[in-house]
């Protein structure tokens, strides 16, 4: 197990962090990527990013890793490539204002959801509505490829802003999946998940010396069944979900 010192940088929440965490850990849930207990789970609710490597970051640990200046940077990059694109898409930016206006926003919000404080003021709200009006004209099947594969581009040439930690990159696509799977449901256009390796399954360590018997008999096959196996047992020699639970009983 490698580990690493965090946070690197102060945290908080913001106007925006917790209904979008919450939000993000019940539709993880459902999915099937965080265990059924996540919102009760100290290292998937903090704002700071495990110092165990091999546990995934959530997006709203990013600023306890990268800071301010890193997802500034980030986002810098992203807008010279928009504001230096094809007129049809670069016209849409320019209407609302120019490059220096756009990363200040968007950074703000970055910074608020990715655990850096109160920064983007207005929330949800302001976001909801920026993308109703002034994004309006590109809240749509091209405007959304385009928009994805500069951010795309932009995260690939900015390996030396991420760290050499793997999980922020990751971190970074689940988010911005995350979002783009949002404003895909809202505004009616395809989900576009091109942005890269997103987290994986997030499975609870499960500690049978630490659970009574009605909590051990309340975890799931799939869940007895793995604890198990990484404890080396054999459990093809057990057929069925009370032959587990007797065997987890013993361990």
């Amino acid at each position: 197990m490698t580990r690493v010192d965090l946070p690197k940088f102060p945290t908080s929440h913001g106007y925006m962090s917790e209904r979008v965490q919450q939000a993000y850990i019940t539709a993880a849930i459902e999915n099937g990527l965080l265990p059924a207990d996540a919102h009760r789970m100290a290292e998937v609710v903090s704002l700071t990013a495990p110092g165990d490597t091999s546990k995934p970051i959530q997006f709203w640990q990013l600023f306890s890793v990268l800071g301010q200046d890193a997802i500034v940077g980030v986002v810098t990059r992203f807008y010279e490539r928009v504001f230096a694109d094809e007129p049809w898409f670069t016209s849409v930016f320019e209407r609302v204002g120019g490059l220096h206006h756009h990363v200040a926003t968007q950074a703000s919000m970055w910074i608020d959801v990715m655990g850096g404080g109160p920064y983007y003021h207005g929330a949800e709200f302001r976001l909801n509505f920026h993308h109703a009006h002034n994004a309006m004209a590109l809240m749509n099947d091209k405007g959304a490829e385009r928009w994805a594969n500069l951010m795309r581009q932009t995260l690939d040439a900015s390996a030396d802003l991420l760290t050499d930690d793997p999980r922020v990159r990751i971190s970074l696509n689940t988010f911005l999946s995350y979002f783009m799977t949002k404003y895909a449901e809202e505004f009616a256009f395809q989900d576009r998940h091109i942005f890269g390796e997103t987290n994986g399954q997030l499975k609870r360590r499960i500690n049978f010396l630490r659970m009574t018997t009605a909590a051990i008999e309340n975890l799931s096959t799939q869940e007895l069944s793995d604890a198990l196996a990484e404890r080396g047992v054999d459990v093809s020699q057990y057929p069925d979900k009370q032959a587990l639970v007797e065997k987890a009983l013993m361990v």
